[in-house]
This record gives C-alpha cells, structure tokens and sequence, in this order.
C-alpha cells in the first residue's frame, strides 16, 4: 500500500483523469481485463452532463505493475480502499459511481465504509459470487474456474485470443480487439492473481450492508454473469434498488450496446433526452 502512495498519489499513479464541468461528479471505474479506455462510447455524451472521473484499476497493463502486489490485491477490500483514497485526492464527496464487473462490488464495499463519498451507486453486469453454490447460482463450477485459472497460467496469450470473444458475447470485431488488446496488455502473472481473486470471491454478505440507492443493468445474456445475479442483488440490496435488463448479449455492453446503455443511463441520471 505504502509504495502505491510515494509515487506521487492514486491520482497519478492510476493514470486519474476528470472531464467535463458538470456540478455533479460521475466515476466510472472499469473491470478486469480492462482500463478506462472501455468506457470511451459513453464518456463524451456522459461529459457533456456531468464532471466524469476515469482511471485504471491497479491490475491494468497502463499501470506500473511494480505497484500491484497479490498478498494486498487478494480482496476486494484493498481496491475499495484505493478508490475512496482516490475519492479524497480528487476531493470528490456525494458523487455517482458506475462500477463494472468486479468495480460493482468494490463499489458496493467502499460505499458501505464510506457512504458520505456517494450518493448512488450503478451496477453494471456485476456480482457478489461467480461459483455456483446451494440456493445460489453464479454461472461457474469450481472446475469451470480452476481450468479457467490452468489456462491462464500455462498459456496466457492463447487465454486472452480465447476468452476475449466469449466475453464480449456478440461478432463486434472492434470490441473484439479493445477487450483483447487490455486483457493482453496485463502482466501475466498480475492477470492470474487478479482472475484468482475475482473469479472465487464470494461477497454475499456485503450487499444488505449498502444503504446507497442501487441501479442494478444486467445483459439479457452474459456468459460471465447470469440474470439470475441481478435479482440476486437486488432482492439482498439494503438500499433502494431497482433492475434494468438490456436487451443484448455479453459482459461488455458499453462497447457492444452502448446506445441501450446510454438509453437507460440517461433515465437513471435524470439526463433530459
């Protein structure tokens, strides 16, 4: 942790960046395999409306990796406490945050520490748990994750070509390349710790904890987050939550359906069409 902060702060470290002059503050905080260059379809029209914040989670290939270490980044809790610490940094309090992926959870961890730092909080094909379990359904056997783990560490550039087009879940050549050309940017070694850390996290117990109002957009089809999850959380949400599924398919749909996504991102926020 000590060494994330003498290199100058999570700002720059992070390859934080703020645009647009709005009077409210929009964070956008990606997830794994990715930077914050997945959001650059929303990010203009979304600036227009609202001062965004984006940068790169600690895993990502834009980030010095001599600042990730696996014994901190093995809970979702050591990125929760980056993202309030850089919160502070940009002296950003009551903001809006779209996490997706893994950044719904930590979102969800860092406003039940630090709920004066937001006012709401946007899910986005997120989830407490991946493995399936009694009375639960995450989408993955244990030997789905531990091949998936095997793969990544015999091979990983033949992992990435692999898992890139499952993850997107649609023939979208561009995004195809976006998703491929993060994930493969990664550290290996980083990405398998990551991957370890996500793929068998289990924070369950976190979302009746949220007291923040949630909106909880969830793909029709996603081969990384069934549907399921979606009233999953919303059903074990504290707060006040509501669920909007989009009509598409896979875990990207800010690069794959971004004019859905911006469709129900304008009534979320209140953005007058």
């Amino acid at each position: 942790m000590d060494l994330l902060y003498e290199r100058g702060g999570l700002v720059e470290a992070l390859n934080a960046r703020v645009y647009g002059n709005g009077t409210e503050t929009l964070v956008l905080s990606h997830g794994f395999g990715s930077d914050q260059t997945a959001w650059h379809y929303i990010l203009p029209y979304l600036a227009c409306y609202f001062k965004v914040v984006v940068f790169d989670m600690v895993f990502s290939g834009s980030v010095n990796p001599h600042l990730y270490s696996p014994r901190r980044y093995s809970s979702y809790y050591s990125y929760a406490q980056d993202l309030q610490c850089l919160l502070d940094e940009l002296n950003v309090t009551r903001s809006i945050f779209l996490g997706h992926s893994m950044s719904a959870m930590i979102g969800c961890i860092a406003a039940t520490q630090r709920p004066d730092l937001f006012k709401q909080l946007i899910l986005l094909g997120g989830s407490p748990r991946y493995l399936n379990a009694k009375g639960y359904y995450g989408g993955f056997e244990r030997s789905d994750i531990e091949a998936t783990l095997e793969s990544i560490k015999q091979n990983y550039s033949n992992w990435v070509t692999n898992f890139a087009p499952k993850a997107i879940g649609v023939n979208d050549k561009a995004a195809i390349k976006a998703f491929e050309s993060t994930l493969g940017r990664m550290k290996p070694t980083v990405a398998y710790d990551a991957a370890k850390t996500v793929f068998l996290s289990d924070y369950r117990q976190v979302l009746r904890k949220v007291g923040v109002p949630c909106t909880i957009i969830q793909s029709e089809k996603d081969i990384v987050v069934p549907k399921w999850v979606a009233f999953y959380m919303a059903k074990m949400l504290g707060g006040t939550t509501n669920v909007k599924i989009l009509d598409s398919e896979g875990h990207f749909p800010h690069l794959t359906a971004y004019h859905l996504l911006l469709g129900v991102l304008r009534r979320v926020l209140h953005i007058d069409k």
